[in-house]
C-alpha cells in the first residue's frame, strides 16, 4: 500500500510510548491485558486506561471492558485470617481436654470465646456436659472431622489476604463458603472492571498510523531524535483557558456581611446574645402573654434539660410582672393575669431576635440605635419561603422625638437600598410589644409579593419597665428573604445548599 493511502492519527507522548511497546515485535491480532501491558511499561494502571481510550476512539485499539466481582476480606476477616477463625482456635484447644467455659475465656478472651461457641454449637462441633465440677465442653466427632479437614473457611480467608481473588476464579464448593463468609461480613464483594484490548484492523492491515504530536520539544526527545518525527501540535487561539475558581465567600454569608458593614457605617451598635434564651427576654420582657399561642410548642422550640435558667436580678423582673398584671404605670390595665415567674424562666432556643432589643433596652441611653443578625428558631414547615431556622435582621432606635414616619424610613430603606427592590408595601399590622406596628413587604419577580417581616414603636409595657423614658422605634426582617429578592431566588433553601455553580455564579461584592 503506498503511502499516500495510509492516514496517519496524531497521538501524545504517552499514546506513542505505548504504541512502540505493543509494535515492537510486529503487528499482531492477539489480546492484551491492561494490567500486564501497565506492568511493562512501568505505568499506573488507572493513568492508563484514559490513554488507551483515546487510542481506542482514533481508530488504533479496541478496547473492552467488562465487569468482575472481587472478594476482599472486611476489617474482622482481616483479623481472623491472621490469628484464626474464632470456631477453628477453639476446636484446637479442646481437641485433647475437655474444659470449662472460663479457661476458654482465659484462653480465647471474653469476645472470641462468645463466637467460637456460637458457631461450634451451631454446627454441632461441640458438645456440654455437666458434671458436679461445672459444665465442661468438649469436641464432638463432627467437630474434629472439621478440624482435621482443616475447615476450608480458614484456608480460603488466608488465601485471600494474600491476594484478593474474583469469585469467577472460585470452584463450587468455595462460592458456597464465600456466601457463608459475606453472611458473617468476614469478606465484601467489590466490582472491577476488568479492561482488554487489541490492535485494531486498520492498524493491521497497514491502513493507519500513529505519528507523535507534541506541543514542546524537551530534552528527551531532542536527545533520542524522536523530534525528526514529531509533529508540533497547532496552536488553536480560539480556545478559551481552563476556568479558574478561586475561593470566596458564599454569595448568602457575603450578603449578611455586606449588611453588617453597611449598619456599622451608619452608626448602629451591634446587639449580641444566646442562642438557647430564657422566655423571660424572648416574650415577657417584650410583653407577650404567657398564655399566647405563639409560645405553645407548636411555635417554639423548648429546651428539655435544663429546662429552666436563672431570672435576671435588679428589679427588671418584678416591673415586667407589673406590667402583665396591672399595666406597671403606664396607663394600661396589663392583661389582667396571674403573672407566673416558672414560666418565664423556661429556656428555649431563641425564637426571634426582638430578644436581643429586650435585653439591650436595660442599658440602651438615647440618641442610640442597634442593631443584630440574629439567628433564630421555630417549627415552621419547610417550603420556598420557610425555613425551621432563619436569621433575622433586628434594630432598635432610641431617641426624642421619634415618628412613625421615621420608622417607615428606615423600612423603605432595606427594601429598597439592600434588597434591591423596585415595590415596595407598608400594611398596617398587630404585635403584642409596637403600637402601631406595620408589616414590610416587597414584590419578588417571580413569587410576587414577599412578607418581610414586621416593626412598629415600642409599647410603653416594653419600655417603662426597663426605665427607657423616650420613643424605640423597632423592627425585625427576615433577611433571608431580603436577599431572595435581590438575588432573584424562588426557594429560601437555596440559599443554604451546597449548588457550585449557583455559589461560583453569584455576585460576591465583598
Amino acid at each position: 500500500m503506498s503511502s499516500k493511502n495510509i492516514k496517519t492519527v496524531e497521538v501524545s507522548v504517552k499514546g506513542k510510548k505505548i504504541m512502540d511497546f505493543l509494535l515492537k515485535e510486529g503487528k499482531s491480532a492477539q489480546m492484551y491485558d491492561v494490567g500486564e501491558v501497565a506492568k511493562g511499561l512501568e505505568e499506573d494502571l488507572e493513568k492508563l486506561i484514559p490513554i488507551l481510550s483515546d487510542l481506542s476512539d482514533k481508530g488504533l485499539l479496541k478496547l473492552f471492558s467488562e465487569e468482575t466481582e472481587r472478594i476482599d476480606l472486611a476489617s474482622e476477616g482481616l483479623l481472623y485470617a491472621k490469628d484464626g477463625l474464632p470456631e477453628r482456635n477453639l476446636l484446637k484447644i479442646l481437641k485433647d481436654r475437655k474444659k470449662k467455659i472460663e479457661k476458654i475465656r482465659e484462653t480465647l478472651g471474653e469476645n472470641g470465646a462468645k463466637i467460637g461457641l456460637t458457631w461450634c454449637m451451631r454446627n454441632k462441633w461441640v458438645k456440654s456436659e455437666k458434671t458436679d465440677k461445672g459444665a465442661f465442653f468438649s469436641v464432638t466427632a463432627e467437630g474434629l472431622e472439621a478440624l482435621d479437614k482443616g475447615l476450608i473457611e480458614q484456608k480460603l480467608l488466608e488465601k485471600i489476604s494474600q491476594n484478593f481473588v474474583y469469585l469467577s476464579d472460585l470452584i463450587t464448593e468455595e462460592i458456597g463458603i464465600i456466601e457463608k463468609l459475606l453472611s458473617r461480613n468476614l469478606v465484601k464483594k467489590k466490582i472491577e472492571r476488568k479492561y482488554s484490548f487489541s490492535l485494531s484492523e486498520a492498524l493491521l492491515e497497514g491502513k493507519i498510523e500513529p505519528i507523535l504530536v507534541v506541543t514542546a520539544l524537551d530534552r528527551d526527545l531532542i536527545l533520542s531524535g524522536e523530534w525528526k518525527k514529531a509533529r508540533l501540535k497547532r496552536y488553536n487561539l480560539s480556545a478559551r483557558p481552563p476556568t479558574t475558581y478561586i475561593a470566596r465567600k458564599q454569595p448568602y454569608l457575603a450578603f449578611l456581611d455586606e449588611l453588617k458593614a453597611k449598619l456599622v457605617s451608619l452608626g448602629f451598635q451591634e446587639m449580641i446574645g444566646p442562642i438557647i434564651e430564657l422566655e423571660f427576654w424572648n416574650f415577657d420582657a417584650l410583653y407577650q402573654p404567657q398564655d399566647h399561642p405563639a409560645r405553645t410548642w407548636s411555635d417554639t422550640y423548648s429546651i428539655k434539660k435544663p429546662a429552666k435558667g436563672k431570672l435576671p436580678p435588679g428589679g427588671i423582673v418584678e416591673r415586667v410582672k407589673s406590667a402583665h398584671e396591672d399595666g406597671c404605670r403606664t396607663g394600661s390595665t396589663g392583661w389582667r393575669y396571674k403573672w407566673r415567674p416558672e414560666i418565664a424562666a423556661k429556656l428555649m432556643l431563641r425564637a426571634q431576635g426582638t430578644s436581643l432589643s429586650a435585653r439591650t433596652l436595660l442599658k440602651a441611653k438615647p440618641p442610640s440605635k442597634y442593631f443584630a443578625i440574629a439567628r433564630c428558631y421555630r417549627p415552621d414547615v419547610v417550603d420556598a419561603t420557610h425555613l425551621s431556622e432563619f436569621n433575622q435582621v433586628e434594630g432598635i432606635v432610641v431617641d426624642e422625638d421619634l415618628t412613625f414616619r421615621d420608622l417607615l424610613g428606615i423600612l423603605k430603606m432595606f427594601a429598597v437600598e439592600i434588597a434591591e427592590a423596585e415595590d415596595v408595601k407598608f400594611i398596617p399590622d398587630y404585635y403584642p410589644f409596637t403600637e402601631p406596628s406595620v408589616q414590610l413587604s416587597a414584590k419578588h419577580p417571580e413569587m410576587g409579593w414577599i412578607e418581610f417581616g414586621g416593626a412598629g414603636i415600642f409599647r410603653p409595657e416594653v419600655v417603662i419597665p426597663p426605665k427607657v423614658e423616650v420613643p424605640v422605634l423597632a423592627w425585625g426582617l427576615g433577611v433571608d428573604r431580603l436577599y431572595m429578592v435581590k438575588a432573584g431566588i424562588s426557594d429560601i433553601r437555596k440559599l443554604f445548599s451546597e449548588d457550585l455553580g449557583w455559589m461560583r455564579s453569584s455576585k460576591v461584592l465583598i
